[in-house]
């Protein structure tokens, strides 16, 4: 990986006890994304965004239109709420299937010319049930990692072969997970382990992400993994009970703090692991 230029910062593994450290020392970069945000850098920039029908990528692609960006929306199928952003909306690409993703990426050649500034991959999938080892679905555990893992590579790899990402300062955005760090696991699945597809498909998406930020370097496009931070879904209401005390958000700050980190990426930056609650980085 690309050093950054500056000092390496790790966030803190323990939730519970990052979110206490931010109250205590009134951090308003994590507590309030309000007081640094600055979206005038996507004012004109041509954004394609993956899973904006629902949750953060819905609220992410609101966002970016309010910001003023031209906004490309690649999902299965779209919601009155997306439809209502006037975004242009590609349905029936299902980040699995090679076919619609290349026929989804042709649909955008045909609407502009221009290559996209930014690619964020932010569709993603995690299992209603908890893993255990009594309870392992290998069938769920590879769908999982078919969407996570080798969704954000086959959107970015049809796009940079259609010449559709901007060379010498393009951005490719991995909307990933803590997840994904096994470093991590020691403090937050101390002694339980369990679900195994999600936390194995977000180590590989994010094996996956620093390899393209080295081979793509030397075309000016840099890749950011991002930790969007805890935010409140339909995908994470199974831990609604923990959301107060680990500091879980609306979507609307979620995004706020992803296109804050999406402004602050580079070449110099590429191949790092953030963690969008704090901007800090996150241990492989």
């Amino acid at each position: 990986m690309a050093s950054s230029g500056d000092e390496i910062q790790f966030s803190i593994a323990d939730q519970v006890a990052r979110f206490a450290a931010a109250k205590k020392s009134n951090n308003e970069r994590f507590l309030n994304i309000d007081s640094v945000y600055d979206g005038s850098y996507l004012k004109g920039a041509r954004v394609l965004i993956t899973g904006a029908n629902r949750g953060l990528g819905l609220a992410t692609a609101t966002q970016l239109v309010k910001d003023g960006a031209k906004v490309f929306c690649l999902v299965r199928k779209t919601s009155p709420e997306l439809g209502a952003l006037g975004c242009e909306i590609i349905e029936g690409v299902d980040v699995t299937q090679e076919a619609q993703i290349n026929a989804g990426v042709q649909k955008i050649c045909a609407m502009q010319q221009e290559p996209l500034d930014i690619v964020i991959n932010n569709a993603g999938y995690f299992m209603e049930d908890k893993e255990t080892m009594d309870s392992l679905n290998f069938a769920e555990q590879l769908k999982t990692i078919d969407i996570c893992a080798l969704g954000p590579l086959r959107i970015s790899a049809a796009l940079r072969t259609a010449g559709l990402i901007k060379k010498d300062g393009g951005k490719i955005v991995i909307i990933s997970s803590q997840a994904g760090s096994a470093l991590w696991r020691k403090t937050q699945n101390k002694d339980e382990g369990g679900d195994y597809g999600h936390h194995m498909s977000r180590a590989a998406c994010n094996i996956g992400s620093v390899l393209m930020s080295e081979e793509l370097k030397k075309e000016g496009i840099s890749v950011t993994i991002l930790h969007p931070g805890f935010n409140r879904t339909d995908m994470t209401k199974k831990y609604a009970a923990i959301w107060d005390v680990e500091g879980a958000v609306e979507t609307s700050v979620g995004a706020k703090r992803v296109l804050y980190e999406i402004g602050r990426a580079s070449l110099e930056r590429t191949g790092r692991f953030i963690n969008c609650e704090d901007g800090l980085d996150i241990p492989f």
